[in-house]
């Protein structure tokens, strides 16, 4: 075969697979932007559905906010009135379905304006005695540049509640109503946040918006002022001598001979000259006086809640006049303790004795709990934690028997002096000694102080 016919073979091959190359990556091509169009959709719709169902979801949350029963009823039986009446030609139900829409349309305008309210609530003290009420005062000022509709304010109050009805307001006007808060509990009370509520006459359709401003109320337990010679029925103010032979403070115990490593400041030369040996001063080592002041806080330790809210004041009684007395005072109750670890973990909580206030804050959030170590476990471990204590106070309920008490001294070092409180609403106040352990019964929280002077002085 001449040359030229072999060539013109091979380029009409060349051409050939170019074209069928170009045919592949076309249709390579095309399927691949076929599936970019594809995935884009795909993204596009699932973005559009998950839209769809966020505002199905606020619109559901809004309407349950907003709507309130009776507005639901009035919703269902325009939308079957309608429905039945377009259906059937019923003209009584197209009336009741279109009467509805407009008794809902009304109400919408009523709910303008929940946001226009600057409110300000204020308080005349922030802690009070169990007992007594706190008087405040509730400013709302409209700082819309349009009048605001008359509306309500909502006030939490523990688990109370206080309305408070706001009238019309004009463009920057001001309201100002006093608030009263009736005597209390013992306990931190949470005041707020304040609510501002829009509704219609008829209660279809509600809004609400709560504001920031919380106030916690510090309701503390009733105390009774108590001698400052019988705190602690310990009247020494320095510290007192222990059985502990020290080498140097100020209790003189006895002379002795001198051992190396003695302080030569020590020697006696008086009974050095006398004796002709070298002859030391011996001390008894002086404390200051540390109390420590135990409350149970187990519920079948106490009768009944009144009870233990006499506890909870003898206890803060006795930690106020430490704390003013500027005595070294340990405060300890029983802390809750799941029950999956009960009998396996201890636990106490310590009362901060910074200040009276600190000290008084701490008992307002004390309660009873039903799983808790007993009163003796609580002794055993405010023991453990608490060195050099002059005495201890244990304060129970009247289901606590003596036997008990004494198990609970027993916790302490043999070198403490232990003063029990029994609170028993229906006992007259005493006093007994009882195996070394200092008994004081009392029915009243002034019955506490005459106890402890008559200890004091015995």
């Amino acid at each position: 075969m001449p040359e030229s016919d072999l060539t013109a073979s091979r380029l009409t091959r060349t051409s050939a697979a170019t074209m069928r190359t170009s045919s592949r990556t076309s249709v390579t091509s095309t399927a691949v932007r076929r599936q970019r169009r594809i995935v884009r959709a795909v993204v596009r719709a699932t973005e559009v559905w998950r839209a769809l169902v966020d505002a199905v979801v606020a619109a559901a949350r809004w309407a349950g906010r907003t709507v309130r029963p009776a507005g639901a009823v009035v919703v269902i039986v325009a939308t079957v009135g309608l429905a039945l009446g377009t259906a059937f030609g019923w003209v009584e139900w197209r009336v009741a379905g279109v009467a509805g829409l407009l008794l809902v349309a009304m109400s919408v305008p009523f709910l303008f304006g929940a946001r226009a309210y600057d409110v300000d609530l204020t308080l005349q003290h922030e802690r009070v005695v169990a007992g007594h009420g706190v008087t405040g005062e509730i400013v709302v000022r409209n700082h819309s540049a349009r009048p605001a509709l008359p509306g309500r304010l909502d006030i939490p109050v523990g688990r109370g509640l206080v309305e408070f009805a706001v009238p019309f307001l004009r463009s920057g006007h001001t309201s100002s109503e006093p608030l009263e808060i009736p005597p209390l509990p013992r306990g931190v009370v949470r005041i707020g946040p304040v609510t501002t509520v829009r509704s219609d006459p008829v209660g279809l359709l509600r809004r609400e918006h709560a504001f920031d401003d919380v106030h916690d109320l510090f309701v503390h337990p009733r105390t009774v002022a108590l001698p400052s010679t019988s705190a602690g029925l310990i009247r020494d103010l320095e510290g007192s001598a222990t059985r502990r032979l020290v080498d140097a403070d100020m209790s003189f115990h006895a002379i002795r001979e001198y051992v190396p490593g003695d302080a030569r400041r020590q020697v006696h030369w008086k009974s050095t000259a006398k004796t002709g040996r070298l002859m030391v001063r011996q001390y008894e080592e002086s404390r200051r006086s540390r109390m420590a002041i135990v409350l149970a806080a187990a519920t079948p330790e106490y009768t009944d809640a009144d009870e233990y809210e006499l506890a909870v004041s003898a206890a803060a009684s006795l930690g106020l006049r430490a704390v003013r007395d500027a005595r070294d005072v340990d405060i300890v109750t029983g802390s809750e303790i799941p029950r999956v670890v009960k009998g396996r973990l201890r636990a106490i909580r310590h009362i901060p004795v910074v200040s009276p206030r600190t000290m008084l804050d701490g008992f307002s959030g004390l309660d009873r709990h039903d799983n808790t170590m007993p009163v003796e476990d609580v002794c055993r471990l405010a023991s453990e934690s608490t060195e050099r204590l002059s005495i201890a106070f244990v304060v129970v309920g009247a289901t606590v028997p003596l036997t008990r008490l004494r198990q609970a001294a027993l916790a302490f070092p043999t070198d403490t002096a232990v003063a029990a409180v029994i609170c028993d609403e229906r006992a007259h106040p005493r006093m007994q000694s009882v195996a070394g352990l200092t008994v004081l019964t009392i029915g009243t929280l002034d019955d506490l102080s005459g106890l402890l002077v008559r200890g004091a002085a015995s």
